[in-house]
């Protein structure tokens, strides 16, 4: 990798990075590129194109670019369950979606407490089956990333849904709870605070929760990592439990303990990263108006 393309700031960071893997831009052109996700059965990549209310697809094998959905009711981030389904977080939708096999799609949660959920806008599928979704006001606050619309839930919160469809609240003191991932051992959840679009006094940062010994519920969070460039916003951990997250001004990697380690530069915000590739050593990244990759010496965590 070139110079250009990191910071090193701990030693170990090093280690992590190819010296002749640059970073690729694999295409551009979108508005607000987010969500990506790696399908490993097909060996192909999809992300949102929020504004432009479109996904995306770009095939590993031949590099070929294509229009998988469009409109898609505003998606925005995009996960893969234990079966190979792609699991969505719809602005416009006001839900969290799954694609079948057949191509139909399920909506597996739109509501709770009778009343319909803001905009999802991350999500991540647990061991057991149960997915995590993270539920902010981007979408309904403007016609640009969905429909505006009134407020129905009291706040901006995240939930769980059961193998049963129930849906559970189990993060409701954040400002606007955006990016999420757990550790690789199931933990911790940790989950990006971006409250600072809203309210000033917000500081942008990482929090963490540790699971109660259910494996539903979350003990009270903590602050785990605060973002010196712009925002946190979607991100992933690898198998040794380092985080791999969106910022302002490229990707920050950090140490299971919070210690920075070191940043991919990159030359516009970036909104979101997923591990892929058949040995998941290559992070895919979603920067604005671009979709990005280059292979680190790290593999992504289930």
């Amino acid at each position: 990798m070139a110079a250009r393309d990191y910071y090193i700031h701990d030693h170990r960071f090093a280690k992590l990075i190819h010296g002749n893997a640059n970073v690729e831009v694999l295409w551009s052109g979108g508005r607000w590129a987010e969500g990506p996700a790696y399908l490993a059965a097909g060996r192909y990549l999809i992300w949102s194109d929020i504004p432009n209310d479109r996904i995306l697809r770009w095939d590993e094998n031949d590099g070929h670019v294509s229009v998988f959905e469009q409109p898609c009711r505003n998606h925005n981030g995009h996960t893969v369950d234990r079966q190979g389904r792609l699991i969505a977080c719809e602005h416009r939708g006001r839900c969290v979606s799954r694609y079948e096999f057949d191509g139909t799609r399920t909506v597996l949660a739109d509501r709770f407490d009778g009343r319909r959920l803001n905009s999802p806008n991350d999500v991540v599928v647990k061991s057991d089956g149960s997915i995590w979704f993270t539920d902010p006001s981007y979408g309904i606050d403007s016609d640009y990333e969905g429909d505006a619309s009134p407020m129905e839930q009291d706040g901006r919160h995240v939930y769980r849904i059961d193998q049963t469809g129930g849906v559970a609240r189990v993060i409701d003191d954040m400002r606007q709870p955006n990016g999420l991932a757990f550790s690789p051992d199931e933990a911790f959840l940790y989950v990006a605070d971006t409250g600072r679009t809203h309210f000033p006094d917000c500081e942008p940062k990482i929090r963490r929760h540790a699971l109660a010994p259910d494996g539903r519920s979350l003990a009270a969070g903590e602050d785990f990592v605060t973002c010196d460039a712009g925002l946190f916003d979607g991100f992933r951990t690898d198998t040794e439990g380092r985080i791999w997250s969106s910022a302002g001004d490229g990707v920050h990697c950090f140490a299971p303990d919070g210690r920075l380690l070191g940043k991919i530069l990159i030359d516009e915000p970036v909104s979101n990263v997923c591990f892929g590739g058949p040995k998941r050593n290559r992070l895919f990244i979603t920067a604005t108006t671009t979709l990005r990759s280059v292979y680190v010496n790290a593999r992504g965590s289930a």
